[in-house]
């Protein structure tokens, strides 16, 4: 199971960008070495700075979706979720990070769908404690191992 374990954000800081507006994957301008930016987590990822956190991914069962063990989700809970979302759900006890399906709600249950085929869905009905606890709005992904 991919759990997840909450952080809370600092959204004071902001970074410098070396290219901007964008990094392009093919040939790079010579100009774009010159061109400075600031990055504000708050103005360009973050719309809802008090009820935004991270959380840490433990986990490969959000594989296939890009969502790594180790990666950082951006977590937003004043989003509403909606069928297909990835979201951090509290099921009896623990947090999870999975899609949502609605899908069978009429049937009076819904899903927590994994992204490994080797995982199975989480079927949620009235009797399990249960919360979609937030959205999942970005993921950070470390490339450089140490």
């Amino acid at each position: 199971m991919a759990n997840i374990k909450i952080i809370q954000g600092d959204f004071e800081k902001k970074l410098t960008l070396q290219f901007a507006p964008g990094i392009k994957a093919g040939f790079p301008s010579p100009a774009d070495d010159y061109l400075h930016d600031r990055l504000d987590f708050n103005r360009d990822l973050i719309r809802n700075p008090e009820s935004t956190f991270y959380g840490r991914v433990e986990g490969d069962s959000m594989i296939e979706a890009g969502i790594c063990d180790g990666d950082i989700a951006v977590i937003d809970r004043s989003v509403e979720p909606h069928d297909g979302d990835v979201v951090v759900a509290y099921v009896n006890e623990e947090f999870t990070i999975k899609f949502l399906d609605l899908t069978h709600h009429a049937d009076g249950y819904i899903e927590l769908r994994p992204a490994n085929p080797h995982f199975s869905p989480i079927r949620i009905s009235a009797n399990d404690d249960f919360d979609v606890w937030g959205v999942v709005i970005w993921t950070i992904r470390n490339w450089h191992r140490y």
